[in-house]
């Protein structure tokens, strides 16, 4: 086994969330192992079959901790709370209260298909996550005795679900580690711990001593820890403890259970914090009490304005209520619901990706900031070869090669089934230049000394075919591990050191390779430590990370579509540098920010750095999560993309959180989104299909919003101007019907790519404006309309004037707007080639509904009278043919003005 030399140097959504820390049980650590026994009331021989089951009664079983999703019912109560869902049903009860019952019925379907739309499309995502949950590992070896009796225990394969505190376990190559545990004994034990630290490389574990007592060693050839800031992860890098999610790479040992559970370090990061709210939460509420504000204003303001006038007094009351309802988009929380519930549903079809909360397809559409650890995403989180250089640096073929009988002959004749990461990598490379039949071959294996942490390196004994008597020691390791134990002048020896250094600042991890000939020495175990020394120096042997075979695509993808990616790594920044230099990004003008320059930054300059760099190095849970914070805060819209427990601080830091399907369960059950099985690849589509909703969304409001606005505002200017209202409280609910249903076809609306080539945020001040601008030209149209009619038709303060009055407004108000549907549909400019087919359809439908609607038998049972003059419709022709290109005009220069 190979150690990783590369030096070590040196943060569902919540606000605050807490740091994933090593869980309670693992408080035994710091004391001697027979303390801890002791206190565990085991001993080395584990425990009997009765206390063991004792003992699973109290705790538990060793599973995640169930998370608990909220019911459908719980579901329904927050949805209702929203505030466009609740003053829907405000007006609602306020319209049952003066009579108008089928307007109420009207509110309310409307509110409980909405309701039921969102909550039951986020319960199918649970339900989806919930089918990927599985046991950290199957089955454990656990050594159980009969009774108290018993001189032997017995060794058994039991289920992971049935260990205890106290239990005494095996691990073995490839084994998951099923609980927290303390080693009783270990050889050659090396871990992958990625997924709770972030660190990719292998990490060696050995037994604890006597005197054990929390003091780490940190990773192979690190620097020492007292000269490193507090990574907030530092219980995971203790030699004599491993954790449960992390995987046995090389090696064994013997170890007794600390905790289960939910008191494990994995099932920390199951936390119950406040909500936080989205970017697209924060949106939509922006919105609506801007709207909820003039809802409000509505009743009191139309009948002070109109006591000052005509003095009719509470007899516009219901008048003012209409208006006030009619400011309301009663369709959003349905078109929202549908096009998310759409958006998600095609993306688990096409892509496999589960949106569990469907607020976060607006936060994919807007967001323009990825966040991501490299490891398992930018690479394959498995080294390959890069080169093999002698002493002077030059490169030499023998080095590979004596460094690949080192791994060969370890593998064998240490009898462990799989090779660890950087053996598997040398083997593979070595094997395809050379071929393993030569390898095997030219030298024979008699002994090994497998890796351990403390000596670093691992020495394979050779016999040479021709060379009786003779046997050569292969030695590999970490580099200072070696170099002390070989003949070389200082000089030199200082001088192999800087070549060293400068190949890991450049992001490679190095092995160090020596040899030395003995006497032939008979039997297995002949050779021991002592002789690891006097070797000769053959050379260096480098690697680097295997880049994903996907990620470069990815990338330009995201690149493409004016997403910027940020590298969020615990890795040695040169790593960090390289891996990023491959994939054609550029770490930035700021080079690579690594934790203890964070540390350094206030929250306000750290808001400011954050834009000019790429990558962030030896970043700790606490960094990654500052980092997100930091971007938030300069405004951008940030996504983190995780799959460790070291990940779920920054994951729920962000606007939204993404996870591959193979993530910790913690992680999953934390995300907002899980991508498809080619994780990274899956990102693109899920953005595209976020902002896609988000252009919908966007649109719709601003048609919706612009042309009620308009509306109310020429409503409430005519119901001053003229002695009469200029539409029934009946007609503007059933006009408003008409309109909402042809909203719908925004749920089904298709987008030009153009429209989907950058980020799509809901911007409450934005969209202000733009409701502003267009829906007092809407009024402009709207107090146009009325000029014609009031000019047209004969006696329009009788009756039947009225009548008149109502049907010409009622056809030209609905053919306003269809018109605004189709014009102002598009996010950018106006024009297109191809405008939607089912917008353009339901604007069709609605026109015709507007002209045909006062002519049926519902039109005078609404108090409309359809009698005007040939010049009343050639008139009103001229003001929507007029209002038409103003839209067009308008809506040109504001695309010239946006691009």
């Amino acid at each position: 086994m190979s150690p990783v030399p590369e030096p070590s140097g040196p943060g569902h959504r919540t606000e605050g969330a807490a740091l994933p820390q090593p869980g309670a049980g693992t408080a035994l650590a710091a004391q001697a192992p027979l303390t801890a026994l002791r206190h565990l009331e085991t001993g080395p021989r584990g425990l009997t079959e009765a206390e063991a089951e004792e003992r699973l009664a109290r705790h538990g079983e060793n599973t995640p901790p169930a998370w608990h999703t909220p019911s459908l019912a719980r579901r329904l109560v927050q949805r209702v709370r929203e505030p466009f869902t609740a003053v829907l049903l405000l007006l609602g009860l306020v319209s049952a209260a003066i009579g108008s019952v089928g307007t109420a019925c009207v509110i309310l379907a409307l509110v409980t298909f909405s309701c039921v739309l969102r909550a039951g499309g986020e319960l199918r995502a649970d339900r989806s996550v919930a089918g990927l949950r599985a046991l950290v590992a199957g089955t454990v070896t656990v050594l159980r005795r009969r009774d108290t009796y018993a001189a032997r225990p017995d060794e058994r394969e039991l289920p992971v679900a049935d260990l205890v505190p106290g239990d005494v376990i095996r691990l073995g190559p490839g084994d998951l580690v099923p609980a927290d545990v303390l080693l009783l004994s270990s050889t050659g034990l090396v871990v992958g711990q990625a997924q709770l630290t972030g660190e990719s490389g292998p990490l060696g574990k050995r037994q604890a001593s006597a005197g054990s007592g929390g003091t780490s060693t940190g990773q192979p050839g690190a620097a020492p820890s007292s000269g490193e800031p507090d990574t907030g992860t530092a219980l995971f890098g203790e030699p004599h403890l491993c954790f449960q999610g992390s995987t046995v790479l090389a090696g064994g040992g013997r170890a007794v259970v600390l905790a289960t559970g939910a008191e494990t370090g994995l099932a920390a990061g199951h936390q119950h914090t406040r909500p936080r709210q989205s970017a697209f939460d924060r949106a939509l509420h922006g919105t609506a009490w801007i709207l909820v504000r003039f809802m409000l204003l509505t009743p009191p303001v139309v009948l002070a304005a109109d006591a000052a006038v005509s003095g009719r007094g509470v007899a516009i009351l219901p008048f003012a209520i209409a208006v006030a309802v009619s400011l309301t988009p009663e369709m959003l929380p349905v078109v929202v619901g549908a096009v998310l519930a759409r958006g998600a549903a095609s993306l688990a079809r096409e892509r496999e990706v589960i949106v569990r909360r469907l607020p976060a397809l607006h936060d994919l559409g807007a967001m323009d900031v990825l966040c991501l650890d490299k490891t398992g995403t930018l690479t394959q989180d498995r080294p390959v070869l890069d080169r093999a250089v002698d002493r002077a640096g030059a490169p030499d073929a023998a080095v590979l090669r004596w460094a690949a009988r080192n791994s060969l002959w370890t593998l064998q004749l240490a009898e462990t089934p799989v090779a660890d990461a950087l053996d598997d990598a040398i083997l593979h490379a070595a094997t395809e230049r050379y071929g393993l039949p030569c390898l095997e071959e030219e030298y024979e294996g008699v002994a090994v000394l497998p890796f351990d942490p403390v000596r670093r390196l691992s020495t394979a004994v050779l016999r040479a075919s021709g060379r009786p008597g003779t046997h050569i020691l292969v030695v590999k390791g970490a580099v200072e591990a070696v170099l002390e134990r070989c003949v070389l002048a200082e000089p030199e020896r200082e001088e192999l050191r800087r070549s060293a250094a400068r190949h890991a600042a450049d992001g490679l991890r190095l092995l160090a390779v020596a040899t030395a000939e003995r006497p032939s020495r008979a039997g297995a175990h002949a050779y021991s430590s002592a002789d690891e020394r006097g070797l000769s120096f053959r050379g260096l042997v480098a690697l680097r990370d295997a880049l994903a075979p996907d990620a470069p695509e990815a990338l330009r993808g995201l690149r493409d579509q004016g997403v910027g990616v940020k590298i969020l790594t615990g890795d040695h920044p040169g790593t960090a540098a390289r891996v990023c230099r491959e994939l054609g990004l550029e770490p930035g003008a700021e080079g690579v920010l690594t934790a203890d320059r964070i540390d350094r930054l206030e929250d306000r300059a750290l808001a400011e750095a954050v834009g000019h760099v790429t990558v962030f190095a030896r970043c700790t849970p606490r960094h990654k999560a500052r980092v997100v914070a930091a971007l938030r805060a300069a405004g951008h819209t940030t996504g983190f993309l995780g799959d460790g427990v070291n990940d779920l601080a920054a994951l729920r830091s962000a606007d939204v959180g993404l996870c591959p399907r193979d993530a910790v369960p913690t992680v999953r059950e934390s995300a907002d989104v899980v991508l498809g099985e080619q994780s990274f690849a899956t990102v693109e589509p899920a953005v595209t299909a976020g902002r896609h909703s988000s252009v919908t969304l966007t649109s719709y409001l601003r048609v919706a919003l612009s042309s009620n606005l308009g509306n109310a505002v020429a409503m409430l200017a005519a119901a001053l101007l003229f002695p009469f209202v200029p539409m029934l409280p009946a007609q503007v609910l059933v006009q408003n019907l008409f309109f909402d249903a042809a909203q719908l076809a925004f749920a089904f609306d298709r987008r030009e790519p153009a429209e989907l080539r950058r980020p799509a945020a809901l911007r409450p001040g934005e969209l202000l404006r733009f409701i502003t601008g267009f829906g007092l030209l809407n009024a402009a149209a709207d107090l146009a309309t009325f000029g014609v009619l009031a000019w047209t038709v004969a006696e329009a303060a009788t009756e039947a004037g009225q009548g008149l009055f109502h049907a010409g407004w009622f056809t030209e108000n609905l053919l306003t707007q269809a018109m605004v549907m189709v014009l102002l549909r598009s996010g950018r400019g106006v024009g297109r080639r191809r405008p939607a087919g089912p917008v353009q359809l339901a604007a069709a439908v609605l026109a015709v509904v507007g002209i045909v609607l006062p002519l049926t038998p519902l039109g005078p049972a609404l108090g409309m009278v359809t009698a005007l003059t040939a010049a009343s419709y050639a008139l009103l022709a001229l003001v929507l043919a007029l209002y038409g290109a103003a839209l067009v005009a308008a809506r040109r220069r504001g695309g010239r003005a946006a691009g």
